[in-house]
């Protein structure tokens, strides 16, 4: 059976090539990244506003996906969309303790 896996997703910033896109253009793609990660069944349990206590973290969330496999179909798709163009992140894996 599956295990839960939670992703601490740290989050630098939009890069440049962000800042480029007209705002139209970034609700373009922000909606095919979120319905990406809903239709693997990832939720948010926490998305945090870090830019006012620190200078190397823009922002930080943790989510939770069904599985391994649906994460990866989610990273997949992202990667389909060239996501980390346009976003800088680092994120850390792990499953429940116990």
């Amino acid at each position: 059976m599956s295990k839960p896996v939670y992703v601490l997703v740290l989050g630098k910033g939009p890069t440049e090539a962000w800042y480029q896109l007209p705002p139209d253009e970034q609700q373009k793609l922000m909606g095919p990244a979120f319905a990406s990660r809903d239709q693997a069944g990832g939720k948010v349990l926490a998305n945090c506003d870090s830019r006012w206590s620190s200078q190397q973290w823009f922002s930080f969330s943790v989510e939770e996906y069904p599985s391994i496999e649906a994460l990866q179909e989610h990273m997949k798709r992202l990667e389909e969309m060239n996501w980390w163009r346009y976003v800088e992140i680092t994120t850390i894996l792990g499953t429940a303790q116990g």
